[in-house]
C-alpha cells in the first residue's frame, strides 16, 4: 500500500542539495563516533564493566527499530520537522510541538556538551597549560559555537562538505587505532578477552538498564538525516536509507572502541581516563606526537556533531515556525543562503547562554554528565513518539505479511520500549540538576505551545 501524500512546501530550503553519501556521512556525524565513545566509553564501562560491547550491541539493534520508524515516516511526509511533523500528522499537533519541543530542547543543551570537549581538545593542541582552565575552556568553547553557527548559516552545501572532511578524518583515525591493534602493536592485555563481552551473559536488567541512557546517547543523533530530507535528491527515499547505513557504522564502530579499550585498559586506566579515552587507548598504540591524532578526531568529530545540532535545530524550528506552531519569524530564509538564518542565530545565542551559564557550575566533567544525561532524556522521549507513531499507522498494514509485521509494527515498538523505559528509570537516579535541564525543560514547553494555540491555529501536515 502507498499512502497519498500531501505536503504544502513553499519555496524555502535548497532542494536536490545532499546525495546518498552525503546523507550516510551526515548521520554518521549526527552521531560523532570519536566525540561519541570519548564521552560516553568511562562512564558505561563503569556502568556495566566488561559488558559495555554486549550493551551497545543489543541497544544498537533495539535502536535500529527507530531507525527504521523514520525510514517509513520519511516515505509518507519529506518535511524538515521529520519528528514533529509526522507526530503531529499521525496524533495531535499537541504530541507532534512536543516531539518537536524535544528536539529542540535537547539541541539546544548539546551546545555545552558539545562545545566544552572541542574546547578542550583545541587548548589540548595549541595552549596545554590552560586545558584545566573552565573560564578558557568555555571562552574556546563560545569561539567554536559561533564560527560553526556562521557555517551552517552560509548554507547546506558548505555544511556539507565540512561535514565529510571531518567525518572522513574521525573515522579514519579510528579505523586505524582498530588496525594498529589488530596486526600486532597493542602492548600485552590489560584484561583477558571474553566472548561474553559481546554476548551479555550476565546481564541482569537492572545492570542493563544502568547502562542503557549511555547507550542511548551514543548511538542518537544520526536521525538528522530526516531533518535534511527537503535539501536531500529523492528526500522520501534517500534520507531514510542514509540513516539506516549510518546507525549500521555507528553501531560497529561504538562496539570496536569499548572492545579494545577493555583489551588495552585496565579498570583503574579507564576510570582515569575519562573523556580522554580515546587520547588514552592512543598512547598505547602510537608513539608520540602521533598520539595527537586521537586529539584531532575527537575535536572534529565533536565540531562536527554540533553543526548537526544546529542543524537539526534549525530545520525543525523552521518546520514549525513555518505550520505557525511557533512564531512565523522563525521559519524566514535568508534570500540568498536559503538557511533559516533567524533560527541560526536564535541557537547560537541560547549556546552561548547556556555556555556562560554552565560556567557557574563545579568543574568540566560534572557539566559534560549532567547535560549528556538530560539530552539522552530528551532524545528518549521524541524517539519514543516517533516509533509509536510508526506503529500506530501501519498498524492494518502490518498484519499483511511477517516481513512488515516485523520492520512496520514490532521492531519499532521495541525501540518504543527501550527508549521510554531508559528515561523511567533514569529519571530516579538523576540528580536535580540534570531532571531539571532534562524532563523539566521539556515540561516548560507547555508554555510556547499554549501561547501558539492562542495566537494562530496551526497548520497540520498531511497524511491521508
Amino acid at each position: 500500500m502507498t499512502p497519498a501524500v500531501e505536503t504544502e512546501k513553499p519555496p524555502g530550503l535548497h532542494a536536490n542539495s545532499l546525495g546518498f553519501a552525503e546523507a550516510v556521512i551526515m548521520g554518521i556525524a549526527g552521531s560523532g563516533p570519536a566525540y561519541s565513545v570519548a564521552a560516553s566509553t568511562a562512564t558505561l564501562i563503569g556502568a556495566v564493566g566488561v559488558l559495555a560491547p554486549a550493551s551497545l550491541l543489543y541497544c544498537g539493534l533495539i535502536m535500529f527499530g527507530i531507525a527504521f520508524a523514520f525510514r517509513h515516516l520519511n516515505r509518507l511526509v519529506v518535511n524538515a520537522g521529520a519528528s514533529y511533523a509526522w507526530v503531529t500528522a499521525i496524533f495531535s499537533p499537541a504530541l507532534g510541538f512536543f516531539a518537536g519541543w524535544a528536539l529542540l530542547i535537547s539541541s539546544a543543551v548539546f551546545m555545552v556538551s558539545g562545545t566544552l570537549p572541542a574546547a578542550s581538545a583545541t587548548l589540548k593542541l595549541l595552549a596545554p597549560g590552560r586545558v584545566d582552565s573552565q573560564g578558557a575552556v568555555t571562552l574556546v568553547a563560545a569561539g567554536w559555537l559561533v564560527a560553526i553557527g556562521a557555517i551552517v548559516a552560509k548554507g547546506i552545501k558548505l555544511s556539507s562538505y565540512l561535514q565529510v572532511g571531518f567525518t572522513l578524518i574521525e573515522v579514519g583515525v579510528l579505523v586505524l587505532l582498530f588496525a594498529l591493534a589488530a596486526i600486532g602493536f597493542a602492548p600485552p592485555p590489560a584484561q583477558t578477552f571474553a566472548i561474553t563481552w559481546f554476548t551479555g551473559v550476565g546481564f541482569t536488567p537492572a545492570l542493563f538498564a544502568s547502562g542503557a541512557a549511555t547507550a542511548l546517547f551514543a548511538l542518537s543523533g544520526w536521525d538528522v538525516t530526516a531533518n535534511l530530507n527537503e535539501e536531500t535528491r529523492d528526500g522520501a527515499r534517500i534520507a531514510g536509507a542514509g540513516s539506516i547505513v549510518a546507525v549500521g557504522i555507528v553501531v560497529l564502530l561504538l562496539i570496536g572502541f569499548n572492545a579494545l579499550a577493555l583489551r588495552l585498559l585496565s579498570a583503574a586506566e579507564i576510570s582515569r581516563a575519562g573523556i580522554n579515552i580515546v587520547s588514552v587507548v592512543a598512547n598505547k598504540l602510537m608513539p608520540h606526537p602521533w598520539d595527537y591524532l586521537a586529539v584531532i578526531a575527537v575535536m572534529l568529530s565533536t565540531i562536527g556533531t554540533l553543526e548537526t545540532s544546529i542543524l537539526q535545530f534549525t530545520r525543525t524550528l523552521f518546520s514549525m515556525s513555518r505550520d505557525k506552531a511557533l512564531h512565523p519569524r522563525y521559519g524566514r530564509l535568508h534570500p540568498a543562503y536559503r538557511t533559516p538564518w533567524i533560527a541560526t542565530l536564535l541557537i547560537t545565542g541560547l549556546g552561548l547562554a547556556l555556555l556562560f551559564g554552565s560556567s557557574y557550575l563545579d568543574g568540566i566533567k560534572t557539566v559534560i554528565d549532567d547535560s549528556i544525561n538530560a539530552v539522552g532524556l530528551q532524545v528518549a522521549f521524541y524517539y519514543g513518539l516517533t516509533g509509536l507513531a510508526c506503529a500506530w499507522y501501519f498498524r492494518a498494514e502490518a498484519l499483511t505479511g511477517i516481513g512488515k509485521a516485523v520492520f512496520l509494527l514490532v521492531w519499532p515498538l521495541l525501540g518504543v520500549v527501550f527508549c521510554l523505559a531508559t528515561a523511567v528509570y533514569s529519571i530516579p537516579n538523576f540528580d536535580l540538576t540534570t531532571n531539571i535541564l532534562g524532563a523539566g525543560s521539556i515540561a516548560i514547553g507547555i508554555l510556547p505551545y499554549l501561547w501558539s494555540r492562542r495566537t494562530a491555529p496551526a497548520r497540520v501536515p498531511f497524511i491521508e
